[in-house]
């Protein structure tokens, strides 16, 4: 039976909760603070793309939020032409803001839903992808996703994501899902904790770190690597 995503956030009602949110995803240590491991998986991806990719010029940050990824990617490549999507327009100016004076490259604003995004082949050295995924829905949504990126790569181009997953087994994502709200809790009480745990329920549909790795060899990847995986977060990546 196929899932019924029809009581799920819809694409504008997630773009106006990061509308309202610009500030809080400037700052790593807020930002991401829901994320387990969020400095380190971001130091992960954006060092294995340096060194997958150690003489690239052209980065694409999909759901790059404020663009704390793309500013990490430039204090390890200089001056790459930045091309940054997001669904929210306030996130993107601050990106763009934060972006524009670390580098000489251009820096291009996207916003649309990423399933939008009409790239060109061949062209961007290093695509990252941050707590973005998880928006995707059903299997076709995520199939058209890892197909765009990988047709946008160059050859020898890489694509590195950091983002929540589930799991296969139900006793697992029990074990997993209590963890989590542990490490909630750890943050700001059990209000917090309730807090994140509805918006998540409301307005994510993650996949298993083994679908995506199974996905990534389906649409023509065929080195892949896990960088780290901690509780229901995962960082991972491959190189066309």
């Amino acid at each position: 039976m196929k899932p019924d995503y029809s009581k799920k956030a819809t694409s504008q009602e997630i773009r106006e909760r990061f509308d309202k949110d610009t500030e809080r995803f400037s700052n790593l240590e807020t930002g991401q603070q829901t994320t387990i491991d969020a400095p380190l998986t971001m130091e992960l991806c954006t060092e294995a793309a340096r060194y997958a990719n150690p003489h690239a010029t052209e980065l694409l940050d999909i759901g790059c939020g404020a663009g704390n990824y793309t500013l990490k990617m430039l204090s390890k490549i200089p001056d790459l032409n930045c091309v940054l999507n997001d669904l929210s327009m306030p996130m993107l100016q601050k990106a763009k803001e934060r972006v524009s004076p670390q580098t000489k490259g251009t820096v291009t604003l996207i916003q649309d839903d990423m399933r939008n995004l009409a790239l060109p082949d061949n062209h961007f050295d290093i695509i990252l992808a941050a707590a973005t995924l998880h928006h995707l829905r059903d299997d076709n949504d995520w199939e058209l996703m890892f197909t765009k990126i990988y047709k946008a790569l160059k050859p020898g181009g890489s694509f590195w994501v950091s983002d929540l997953i589930t799991h296969h087994s139900e006793l697992i994502t029990k074990l997993f899902e209590d963890k989590y709200s542990s490490y909630l809790e750890t943050l700001g009480g059990a209000e917090y904790r309730q807090k994140v745990l509805d918006y998540v329920h409301y307005e994510d549909t993650p996949r298993s770190l083994n679908f995506q790795l199974a996905l990534l060899v389906k649409v023509g990847f065929n080195e892949i690597d896990i960088l780290h995986k901690n509780s229901c977060f995962a960082a991972f990546g491959a190189i066309k």
